[in-house]
């Protein structure tokens, strides 16, 4: 545990972060890396060596119809990986918004001393973000079936009276306008949210930090919405006939318990390089209750929309887990129960004791595990409908990952460098430093 001085002096909590020209140069190398594997991937993948381009020849009697639409195997997998790691990343960015707010509205002060980190998390929205609309706009009608030409006319051939139905919220024009305001609603209250603590370091006092409370009131709103209704349009959407209740709440578990995770790894990482030295023990073994529960969490909703549809045996919701459990000649059934073993099993069973929860290198591997289980839950939601029996997991897919992983990395590492990261004026500072459980 960290010694504590008997006299708290908020200027000695200070810290600024150096984001040194190595560790840029380190994270540009990654991304370029990430952008030459990709290709390499493709290239490969597109002459029939290596994963996933049998299975377009071997199953493609399989699955939607519109996995026969506009590009061909390759070129959809690629697309599809940019658009998963899009969505993916912009979830861990604005869960750091969602974290922050959580702990200004439940006068949470335990946390005051991190609060820094998830709250740099957001500066990547607009990368994130802004590679979903260029997707959407460049590739819409390869990602989403209610896209393809002729589904929503009744004169045409492929006119489906079920998409049709929906038009009135799947349509071309009210999904950009969505996306907009999502990005747009997030970014916006963070750049305010973030622009109130710098003020907060600068002034002090409690109006800063009632000023923040109350926009945290206001994000908490719209998020409450807008989680749900971007996943039924980033995600939900490419299996345009299927649907489910529980979808939102299941998505947002899934973003919210990948960015525990991600805030975890990332004090652990300042830590280690002699930054928030305040931060103990204790407030570790809060971020792995965290962690913990919202693993918890993520398979209550997981099961309970299982069993419904599981139960119900309605062919027109089994489908969905019918496909990743058997379909495609069963090249999903793998990432279904390595997210189940990697979300669940093994973050409950990793972070069962009190003592794993305290200790870094513990806490360094299960929140890297949940990362990586989470990943695949992404993948397993979202890639059947996306390309269907031309999955795979390989250089594209590696590729994919470590770019968006770099970028992130330094969009936030950048971001760390714009203010203390530890709001020393934060009214309940003292009550973090001498923080004991």
């Amino acid at each position: 545990m960290a010694e504590h001085n008997h006299h708290f002096d908020p200027a000695e909590m200070e810290e600024w972060y150096d984001f040194t020209s190595s560790s840029k140069r380190k994270l540009i190398i990654g991304m370029l890396a990430g952008l030459a594997i990709l290709l390499i991937g493709a290239f490969m993948v597109s002459k029939g060596i290596g994963i996933g381009i049998e299975h377009a020849h071997e199953h493609a009697g399989h699955g939607h119809e519109g996995h026969e639409h506009g590009l061909p195997g390759w070129a959809k997998r690629v697309v599809a990986n940019l658009w998963m790691n899009a969505e993916f990343f912009t979830g861990i960015s604005v869960i750091g918004m969602f974290f922050v707010c959580i702990q200004y509205l439940s006068w949470a002060g335990w946390s005051s001393i991190l609060k820094r980190v998830p709250e740099a998390f957001p500066a990547f929205l607009p990368i994130s973000g802004g590679i979903l609309i260029i997707l959407y706009f460049a590739f819409g009608q390869e990602l989403f079936h209610w896209r393809h030409e002729g589904v929503m006319d009744p004169e045409s051939e492929h006119y489906d009276a079920i998409i049709a139905g929906k038009s009135w919220y799947l349509n071309n024009a009210f999904f950009i306008v969505r996306t907009v305001l999502y990005i747009g609603l997030w970014y916006g209250l963070w750049v305010v949210l973030r622009n109130l603590s710098k003020q907060e370091d600068a002034v002090g006092g409690t109006e800063w930090w009632y000023k923040m409370k109350n926009l945290a009131r206001v994000f908490i709103l719209v998020f409450a919405v807008t989680s749900s209704t971007s996943a039924w349009d980033w995600a939900m959407s490419i299996d345009t006939h299927w649907f489910s209740t529980m979808f939102g709440w299941y998505h947002f578990a899934s973003w919210h318990v990948t960015g525990l995770a991600v805030t975890t790894l990332a004090v652990i990482s300042l830590k280690e390089k002699g930054y928030l030295r305040w931060v103990n023990e204790n407030h570790l073994h809060d971020l792995g209750k965290f962690m913990f529960a919202f693993s918890i969490f993520w398979t209550y909703v997981w099961f309970a929309q299982f069993l419904l549809i599981y139960y119900a045996n309605m062919p027109e919701e089994t489908i969905y887990f019918r496909e990743r459990f058997s379909g495609y000649g069963g090249i999903y059934k793998a990432p279904f129960f390595i997210n189940l073993l990697l979300g669940f099993l093994f973050p409950f069973l990793w972070f069962m004791t009190r003592d794993a929860k305290r200790n870094q290198t513990f806490l360094k591997v299960g929140a890297s595990v949940i990362i990586i289980g989470h990943y695949f839950d992404f993948y397993q939601m979202m890639m059947p409908g996306l390309v269907g029996a031309n999955a795979g997991f390989g250089l594209i897919e590696w590729g994919t990952t470590l770019f968006f992983a770099s970028a992130f990395i330094y969009v936030i590492s950048a971001q760390l460098t714009k203010a203390s990261i530890v709001a020393k004026n934060h009214p309940m500072l003292e009550e973090a430093v001498h923080h004991d459980i």
